[in-house]
């Protein structure tokens, strides 16, 4: 076997750690997410609101993620991620346990404490680590990677469920366990990487980041529409199983499997503003459609292309990368994430209620978020780079100054 292959040069390689982070976050993650909803419905009662509440309260440590740059005073950021994989895992590991309202609020603040942090740092070590060139391509093979496992997950699911009669606790216990025994793999396996620049270890945002932040508010208003609210469509109203549910997003992650690396690839062909522009024009598209379905088979089909749709969003992170200063990348991960969850700590509980009253003027208000959205895509230069972070738009727009708002 060649050296560029052998045990010791995937433990010296940085990308590989990254590569296997993607990994196991979704191997145990896919199967609490596939569960979700059959799990509160049929175990716990839950109606609209209450899953409105869940998930809100899902996305809490996510608004509270600008905290990570004060936990990197005293942590690595690789060993602050590895230690966030590890908790997610626990909170997966004692989800079914608790089949009632308090409890399944309580599990789910336990493992999405350790999902925020783990994703906040897992981009920032993405930016850090690799070349701005190569970065889109990665990113792809990333959600290849993450595709990969999900599939694994939810194929698990589907076996032991459905055929073998395994029930909702005994998945999730073994979802949890196993992630944490691969964490410490991960763990024992790979040293300790250096960082290629000192990061702040400070809350700070920049003015002339204005255009990431929010494209990332809207992002984050505009996922919480699929994550919550297209996927509780599918049991709710088309009475989608267990089974059923893990099929179709095992058909999501084969089409992710299949298509992210290219999509990764086109993206950093054809320049982050046309590939985002594609994604928010589709997303207005999809969700009027999942406004006025009826046919079960056609929810999917809009469900499956929704989410292939997620891979464009690679283009945001890699605007964020050409325009932004190397020591800033931390600190505006985490402040990113929080902005990302202003949005999506509110939207769930508030269009629960909706979704009592009218499911499809739901899916109207996230047709409006994409509408923003879209604005907002058009004001990306044709080469970002700091100093050149926003172009004059065809609406006239100027570019906004770059002074900075150092600490906030």
């Amino acid at each position: 076997m060649s050296s560029r292959f052998s045990l010791q040069a995937i433990r010296q390689s940085p990308q590989m750690l990254l590569l296997a982070m993607a990994f196991v976050m979704p191997l145990t993650f896919s199967v609490w997410h596939v569960l979700l909803n059959n799990f509160v419905i049929e175990a716990a009662r839950f109606n609209g609101a209450q899953i409105g509440i869940l998930q809100s309260l899902r996305e809490v440590p996510g608004f509270l993620a600008f905290t990570a740059v004060f936990v990197l005073l005293v942590l690595r950021e690789q060993t602050f991620a590895l230690l966030a994989l590890a908790l997610m895992s626990i909170g997966i590991a004692m989800t079914g346990w608790f089949p009632f309202a308090v409890g399944l609020y309580c599990t789910t603040v336990v493992m999405s404490v350790g999902f925020h942090y783990f994703e906040t740092l897992n981009q920032s070590l993405t930016l850090q680590w690799l070349d701005k060139r190569d970065t889109a391509e990665f990113m792809g093979r990333q959600l290849a990677v993450k595709s990969c496992a999900s599939l694994l997950a939810f194929g698990a699911v589907w076996v032991l469920m459905d055929v073998l009669n395994v029930g909702y606790n005994s998945m999730y216990m073994l979802a949890g366990g196993a992630g944490f025994l691969i964490v410490l793999l991960l763990w024992w396996l790979f040293p300790r990487f250096e960082q290629p620049s000192t990061q702040h270890k400070k809350l700070l945002m920049r003015q002339r980041y204005w255009l990431y932040y929010g494209l990332t508010f809207f992002g984050g208003a505009r996922r919480q529409i699929f994550v919550v609210f297209a996927a509780f469509m599918m049991v709710e109203k088309f009475g989608y199983t267990v089974g059923q549910i893990s099929l179709l997003f095992m058909l999501n992650y084969i089409f992710n499997l299949l298509f992210a690396p290219a999509i990764g690839r086109f993206i950093a062909r054809v320049g982050e503003r046309k590939a985002l522009v594609a994604e928010y024009t589709g997303l207005i598209v999809l969700f009027i459609g999942y406004a006025f379905v009826d046919a079960a088979w056609l929810g999917a089909v809009l469900y499956v292309v929704d989410h292939l749709l997620f891979a464009l969003a690679i283009a945001m992170k890699t605007y964020f990368q050409k325009i932004a200063d190397p020591r800033d990348i931390a600190a505006t991960s985490g402040v990113s994430f929080t902005i990302n969850h202003i949005a999506a700590v509110v939207v769930p509980a508030l269009l629960g209620v909706v979704w009592l009253t009218s499911p499809p003027l739901v899916f109207f208000i996230g047709a409006g978020f994409a509408f923003c959205s879209l604005i907002l895509a058009t004001n990306i230069p044709a080469l970002p780079a700091p100093g050149n972070e926003v172009r004059r738009n065809p609406f006239g727009w100027a570019n906004m100054p770059a002074s900075t708002l150092e600490k906030v």
